[in-house]
């Protein structure tokens, strides 16, 4: 994929997230044109005490995903992961006069450490993995959710969703994860970082606690974004299927690039 394509950006990037009992923890590399910059963030759910970083120097960064590794070496955290396999959900989608392509897993294994604040935690659970790229419209926003869980009959549920990108009505990146097999579902709304409906009457409810959110208002001149992360808990339906008990993301994204 060239820097440029039709007068557009070539965007990259990739995403790994961990939503455990005790710690939740996201690490990730972005690439905008000849722009790089890395970003983790860092929820201890016992303490309530939330850390992070964004680094966009262009020298040896201080987080790396590179195949089925993810690596964290700063000064206010270590992180070891190793990604399993799962099914991905594979697409390409239009965006204005570019495309996207995506692949995302939702239910995917990580095992390894994580260490932060005198604390340490063992991971042996499940998360979410986003590699993207793509010619996106220069003019994007969207919202997303990514999640693992527990159904109330003892299957497991993950899903990836989304509106504002890679979002047509049929072929698009939404998935629902039953016991490792994803199905797409319908489009679906989000009503802020609160809610995501589905058009069946399925619903996920997100419960956020203050201190767990990542913000950034970022302005290069031609590349401006304004984005919000934040870990927490879902109850709700997928796919017809109640919810036990999940843990996961909500974003929003506005971007000009």
């Amino acid at each position: 994929m060239p820097l440029i394509s039709r007068a557009t950006l070539r965007k990259r990037w990739r995403y790994i997230g961990y939503y455990g009992e005790q710690v939740m923890f996201c690490g990730a590399w972005v690439e905008i044109g000849p722009l790089r910059t890395t970003f983790w963030s860092l929820w201890d759910r016992e303490t309530g005490r939330i850390l992070g970083h964004t680094r966009m120097r262009p020298d040896r960064p201080e987080l790396t995903i590179e195949g089925d590794q993810l690596t964290l070496e700063s000064g206010a955290a270590r992180v070891s992961l190793r990604i399993g396999e799962s099914e991905p959900v594979e697409v390409v989608c239009p965006s204005g006069r570019g495309w996207g392509w995506t692949s995302k897993r939702a239910g995917v294994p990580l095992t390894g450490s994580i260490e932060a604040g005198g604390r340490r935690w063992e991971v042996d659970g499940l998360g979410v993995d986003d590699q993207s790229a793509g010619y996106q419209a220069r003019h994007t926003r969207w919202s997303w959710s990514a999640g693992v869980g527990t159904a109330s009959d003892g299957r497991a549920l993950a899903w990836n969703l989304t509106a504002g990108i890679n979002d047509p009505v049929t072929g698009s990146e939404r998935a629902i994860w039953i016991d490792g097999e994803p199905v797409e579902p319908e489009p679906v709304v989000f009503t802020g970082l609160d809610t995501v409906a589905f058009l069946d009457g399925d619903r996920l409810d997100f419960h956020f606690r203050d201190g767990a959110e990542r913000r950034r208002h970022d302005n290069f001149g031609l590349i401006r974004s304004d984005y919000v992360h934040r870990f927490g808990t879902f109850t709700g339906t997928l796919a017809g299927i109640e919810l036990a008990e999940a843990a996961g993301v909500m974003e929003e994204n506005i971007a000009v690039w």
